[in-house]
């Protein structure tokens, strides 16, 4: 049974990567389930996802910090610690994890493209909803500590920490199982520590976080069982929907976008009276419970 009354946040990753993103996003949002997309500021079709945010003002809109696997915001040559020959972050989070902690250089470099992100998003005029990042490395304590004051300033209602269900991933699909242990492990470690900074800071953070151990395979199967079983009063699932096909095991796809079109998905709210959130009434409805308590 369903945690009564939950708010449920339902967030497209990637928007501004492609058009076939940005049409698979607002498509999701105006004739399914969508509430919200995390923006890649330096993605190739920014400028599209942008125009269109602007014209769906009812999608909350996020950025999606890309510190690995992409292009930087600043010139390459302002972040020579942080990019390989191409001018791009490797898609090699490992390492990337390691240099970001232990270089003094790479991390300068470091803040001034977070910064510049962030600046860069500020420009589209769009309300910052929230933040999360590319292959969850906004979660790096060195990153969440840059990125956390940046967040405040800009006005941001809340920040994804992935903590995602690893029994219910393993026992809908086994396949996989060492990585999906390997990242449970390793989110685990810093989760809690990001949570509790993040909510001292005045953001939100959804108890729950769906999409770490099947990205790419959120099928409507695997996000009916996990609504079915909810515990906690919010919770974020992310996706990866597409028009077409990427050929990256962890999407984006269409597959995605089909189970947020699902009108089970939309049953399944209805019936266990579940509540499509953003982090934004996610803030005012916490607000609102600590008013009443006090």
């Amino acid at each position: 049974m369903a945690f009564a009354g939950a708010q449920v946040i339902l967030t497209a990753d990637d928007f501004g990567r492609s058009p076939e993103i940005n049409a698979a996003v607002i498509q999701a949002h105006r004739a399914g389930m969508l509430t919200g997309a995390s923006l890649m500021v330096t993605g190739d079709a920014c400028a599209e996802a942008v125009a269109l945010a602007r014209s769906t003002p009812t999608l909350a809109v996020g950025l999606h910090l890309v510190i690995s696997a992409g292009r930087p915001a600043l010139d390459p040559s302002h972040v020579p610690h942080l990019v390989a020959a191409d001018g791009c972050f490797p898609d090699d989070p490992l390492r990337l994890g390691l240099r970001y902690a232990l270089d003094c250089a790479a991390q300068r470099e470091l803040a001034a493209e977070i910064a510049a992100q962030f600046a860069r998003f500020a420009a589209t005029g769009l309300p910052l909803s929230h933040v999360d990042g590319h292959q969850h490395l906004h979660v790096h304590p060195t990153v969440f500590s840059l990125l956390l004051p940046l967040a405040r300033h800009y006005g941001a209602q809340g920040v994804r920490v992935p903590r995602d269900d690893l029994r219910l991933a393993l026992r809908h699909n086994r396949r996989g199982a060492v990585a999906k242990i390997g990242w449970a492990l390793g989110l685990g470690l810093v989760s809690g520590w990001c949570a509790a900074r993040a909510r001292a800071s005045g953001l939100r953070v959804a108890h729950r976080v769906y999409g770490v151990f099947q990205s790419g395979q959120m099928t409507e199967d695997y996000v009916l069982q996990a609504l079915r079983q909810l515990s906690v009063p919010s919770v974020e699932f992310y996706f990866h929907p597409s028009l077409t096909r990427s050929g990256e095991a962890l999407g984006p796809n269409p597959d995605d976008l089909a189970t947020l079109l699902s009108p089970a998905l939309r049953r399944a709210f209805a019936g266990q009276g579940l509540r499509p959130a953003t982090y934004a009434t996610l803030a005012v409805h916490e607000s609102a419970a600590a008013g009443s308590i006090r």
